[in-house]
Parts: C-alpha cells; structure tokens; sequence
C-alpha cells in the first residue's frame, strides 16, 4: 500500500467509527433501560426530589450572593455556563472530549462548571433521557440561570467550543 493509500484507509476508518460508533444503536440497551425505568421509577422519583435543578441551584447561588459585600464580591467569580457533557467512558469520541472537558475546567474555574455523565451507566441514564439526547458525545450548555442555551452532538473542537463560552460573557 502507498503513504496515500494508507491516510485514505485511516480517514475512512476513523470517520466510520466517530459516526456509527457511538450512537444509540443497542436495541438491547433500550429494552433493558425500558424495563428498569418502570421497576425503577420510585428511585428516580425519590433522586429527583433530592437533588436541585440547576435552575434551583443557580437560585440558591444569587441569594447567597446578594449577602455578601462588595468588597469580597469582585474577589469571587460567578458561574456563567454549565457545559454538561453527555457521553460514555467507552465510546471513542467521548473520550476524545476528555482532555478538552479538563482544559475547559481548568481555564475558566469560576465562570464553566463542567459536569459529565456517563449515560451507558444506570446512575448516567436518568440524564440521557432528561436531555433528551440522540447521540453521544453530546454537549448541552445551560446558561446562569440553568437554561440551555446551545447543544451540540459529535466531538466538539476547543476553539469552536471557547467561542460558544465567550459568546456567553466568560473571559480567559
């Protein structure tokens, strides 16, 4: 085979195995997650009335900013974007994202929140369905008040993500 031949090959492979690789293509999985939501449905019931909505959380954030001064206010940065990644820790395009996910994080402490769920999971699965996702990686970004505000599905390039952020007001 040729160098050329070769690229070829990988390429097509590669954009073969982002796009049918992680799908939601396992009958057997929406079976078996059917099943277990309706023997379930006490348990997520009881999980949602004890966790808080993003839009609570968020809430309960403001009133506890409104109490402190001014002077300690500017000192403590203010969550603008929640970027909740949707995937699963054995899909390949899902684990590209990692290393963006970390870098997101760590640059923008204080303005991104960076929450992932692995929906291939039971304790992940809840969130699938409440975002009601089609494909996985999928990115959903929920602004301040925890309204989502831009979704995307596939692998998402940093800078192409950077620029969702600052159209959102976070600064580097």
């Amino acid at each position: 085979m040729t160098q050329t031949n070769v690229k070829n090959y990988v390429l097509l492979l590669s954009v073969f195995l982002f796009v049918f690789g992680c799908g939601k293509d396992n009958d057997k999985k929406t079976e078996t997650s059917n099943k277990s939501a309706e023997t379930s449905v006490k348990e997520v019931v009881k999980t949602e009335t004890t966790n808080k909505s993003a839009e609570q959380v968020s809430k309960d954030t403001a009133k506890t900013n409104m109490k402190i001064p001014k002077k300690q206010k500017k000192e403590i940065p203010e969550i603008k974007v929640t970027f909740v990644e949707l995937g699963s820790v054995g899909c390949i395009p899902c684990k590209m994202m990692q290393p963006v996910m970390k870098e997101i994080e760590e640059k923008y402490k204080g303005q991104v929140k960076v929450v992932f769920y692995d929906v291939w999971t039971s304790e992940g699965s809840p969130y699938a369905e409440k975002y009601r996702i089609r494909v996985i990686p999928t990115q959903v970004f929920l602004d301040e008040n925890g309204k989502e505000f831009f979704r995307h599905e596939g692998f998402f390039p940093k800078e192409e993500l950077v620029k969702i952020l600052e159209l959102q007001g976070v600064k580097k």
